[in-house]
């Protein structure tokens, strides 16, 4: 029957692969840097992390540690440094890719430049705006400063807008007199 390893030699095992892998993450972490711009994938650089120190240790000795020290074991603290690596990892080349307007993860790429452009505001757009602050200025649909019924107002300002746009003339008198002549500054432009 094989002999088992004592307390003090399992302890004495346990903190030479902590060394062993605290030196070894220390050169994984020192590497990302320059390979996170193009050089090996994450997958070999986890595997070459792994092949060390915990690759040594017998699958015996790295489940006597989980179960003493448990949250505080090799393999327990292990895994967390590869999340947390890959979280980083992950992290960088998102931000990379919104920078140069890559697609990330299946959506689409966006254009840096479309977010900024703003669509142009057509004239009759402009005639509608205008023809609105002529009512709104006036005592026709409510007080000055005012519109009670926007509804009557905005129909009465496009129906002008669209019958100068044709070509129609501007009425004779009243308020669709003032709402005519000031959209036909705008449109005549």
């Amino acid at each position: 029957m094989a002999r088992l390893p004592s307390r003090r030699e399992l302890t004495d095992r346990i903190n030479q692969l902590e060394r062993d892998i605290k030196i070894v993450s220390a050169a994984a972490a020192a590497g990302y840097g320059a390979r996170a711009l193009g050089g090996a994938g994450f997958a070999s650089r986890v595997g070459s992390a792994a092949v060390g120190p915990l690759a040594r240790a017998s699958p015996q000795l790295a489940l006597a540690d989980l179960l003493i020290r448990q949250e505080e074991s090799i393999p327990f603290r292990f895994g967390e440094e590869v999340i947390e690596q890959a979280e980083r990892l992950a992290s960088g080349v998102e931000a990379r890719a919104r920078s140069e307007g890559l697609p990330i993860a299946g959506r689409p790429a966006v254009d840096p430049a479309a977010k900024t452009r703003r669509k142009k505001t057509t004239k009759f757009s402009k005639a509608i705006s205008v023809g609105m602050k002529t009512v709104k200025a006036s005592n026709s649909y409510g007080p000055k400063g005012k519109i009670n019924n926007a509804k009557k107002a905005f129909t009465a300002v496009t129906k002008t807008a669209s019958r100068i746009n044709k070509g129609a003339k501007v009425a004779k008198s009243g308020i669709k007199r003032k709402i005519g002549l000031a959209i036909k500054k705008v449109l005549k432009k």
